[in-house]
C-alpha cells in the first residue's frame, strides 16, 4: 500500500531548529489564528475556554467581562496556558502551540496597556455586536506573555528536525545580556 507521506514512517528526527527559525514558525502561527484554549485553574478545578485572541510579537492578548469565570480563576491564579492550532488535515499538517505564562489584567488607564493595545483589533468584536466604534471597550485587557511555548509541526521531519520543538524567554534574555 502506498504511503502519501513516507517521511512519517521513517524514523523520528530529534534535531532542533536554530532558534531565528523556531521564533519565525510560531510567530506564523500566532499571527495567522484568531482563536485558542484558555486554560486556567480555579477553585471549581480547571477550566478551559475558546476566546478569540490577537497577538503582539509573543503576547497573547483578549479581554473578558471582569465577573467571568476565566478572569476570577486568573485573579486567584495568573498561571495560564494557551493551546493554539491550525486547521488540521491530516498528521502531516499538525500545527501548533502550547504557550505557557502569567496572565496580567490591564485595565483602561493602565501604563501598559496602551503598548497592547494599538495591536489589539476590538473593532471587529463591537462591529459584530452591533456596538459603537467611537467607544473603545473598557473591559481589562488580558496579557500573556510567555516563559516559554512547546511548538509542534509533523513536516519539521521532512526536514530533519523533530516535531515538538522547545521555546524559552530565559534564552531572550541570555543572549541579549
Amino acid at each position: 500500500m502506498p504511503l502519501t507521506n513516507p517521511w512519517l514512517s521513517e524514523p523520528t528526527p530529534v534535531h532542533r531548529l536554530p532558534r531565528h527559525r523556531l521564533e519565525e514558525r510560531i510567530l506564523n502561527l500566532l499571527s495567522s489564528q484568531n482563536m485558542c484554549v484558555l486554560a486556567t485553574a480555579g477553585p471549581d478545578g480547571p477550566l478551559a475556554t475558546p476566546v478569540r485572541y490577537y497577538s503582539l510579537g509573543f503576547a497573547v492578548m483578549f479581554t473578558a467581562a471582569p465577573r467571568s469565570p476565566k478572569l476570577r480563576n486568573i485573579a486567584a491564579d495568573p498561571r495560564v496556558s494557551v493551546g493554539i492550532f491550525a486547521p488540521l488535515v491530516g498528521l502531516a499538517s499538525s500545527r501548533g502551540a502550547q504557550v505557557f505564562g502569567e496572565a496580567r489584567m490591564l485595565s483602561p488607564g493602565h501604563p501598559e496597556r496602551n503598548h497592547y493595545w494599538d495591536a489589539f483589533r476590538w473593532e471587529n468584536e463591537h462591529a459584530e455586536r452591533g456596538r459603537s466604534l467611537a467607544e473603545p471597550p473598557i473591559d481589562p485587557l488580558v496579557v500573556i506573555e510567555p516563559d516559554r511555548i512547546v511548538y509542534t509541526e509533523h513536516w519539521l521531519r521532512r526536514e530533519g528536525f523533530a516535531a515538538r520543538q522547545f521555546w524559552k524567554r530565559d534564552a531572550i534574555q541570555e543572549s541579549q545580556g
